[in-house]
């Protein structure tokens, strides 16, 4: 699976890909994630890629123009081919090249705040069926209406509120799909949903008092429930079912 995150801002994830879970998943190149910064793809001198909006109102919107360029880049980077615009790249997936676009199952979603809620069910579908998913992070007062238009996109919101951009809502998305390739988790049974999960988990010790003793308060003892420690499997999961979300 390759992500293609087209952003103003990809040093944003930086941080968030260089650790953990995806980190170890681009080195092992079971995804790969690519930037495409709408600025490089602007005519202007000043690389410009917002302008007022049409009708009046406040702040800016970002420039149709420059977004579809880069679109474009990333359409052809998914087909294999090899334009001479600038990419930054996050790792190589582990796939055959495609040299047929048949082969390439991709679908690209703008981050809006108006969008579909993405869910889990979402998530498992794009990992199944898509090779290569673009995601346009959107920023100021949005994304100019012509892009959607253009490109036949699919708006994707994470939840009923507003934030700064679209770089955290497509780290969301990234994680969510990804964490469903498999060998991204290591084991399968390491994604919760297919196991039978509890937000109420427990770890050593066994037992504890909180606050301390000698702290000069009395304190209470949290003891891990008796069931987890009995090593009874039927029941475990029993009690599993009866504390799921």
């Amino acid at each position: 699976m390759t992500f293609h995150i087209i952003t103003t801002f990809p040093k944003l994830f930086t941080s968030y890909l260089g650790d953990s879970i995806l980190a170890r998943a681009i080195k092992a190149r079971k995804i790969a994630v690519l930037f495409y910064n709408p600025r490089d793809f602007a005519k202007d001198k000043w690389h410009k890629t917002d302008g007022r909006p049409y009708g009046g109102g406040p702040g800016m919107v970002m420039l149709a123009e420059p977004l579809l360029r880069a679109v474009e880049v990333a359409k052809h980077k998914a087909q294999n081919t090899r334009p001479n615009d600038s990419v930054i790249r996050v790792g190589q997936a582990k796939t055959k090249q495609n040299t047929n676009h048949k082969n390439t199952k991709l679908q690209t979603f703008i981050l809006a705040p108006a969008g579909e809620q993405f869910t889990n069910t979402m998530a498992r579908k794009m990992a199944k069926k898509q090779t290569d998913i673009i995601l346009i992070c959107g920023r100021y007062e949005g994304i100019d209406a012509r892009v959607k238009k253009v490109l036949r996109a699919k708006e994707i919101s994470v939840g009923p509120y507003v934030l700064t951009g679209g770089e955290l809502p497509s780290m969301i998305m990234l994680d969510a799909v990804a964490r469903q390739i498999s060998g991204v988790l290591g084991k399968d049974a390491s994604v919760e949903e297919r196991r039978v999960s509890t937000s109420e988990v427990y770890t050593r010790p066994e037992l504890f008092e909180w606050p301390p003793s000698g702290q000069g308060k009395q304190g209470r003892k949290y003891q891990v429930p008796k069931v987890l420690l009995s090593g009874h499997a039927k029941k475990i999961e029993e009690w599993k079912i009866s504390r799921r979300r």
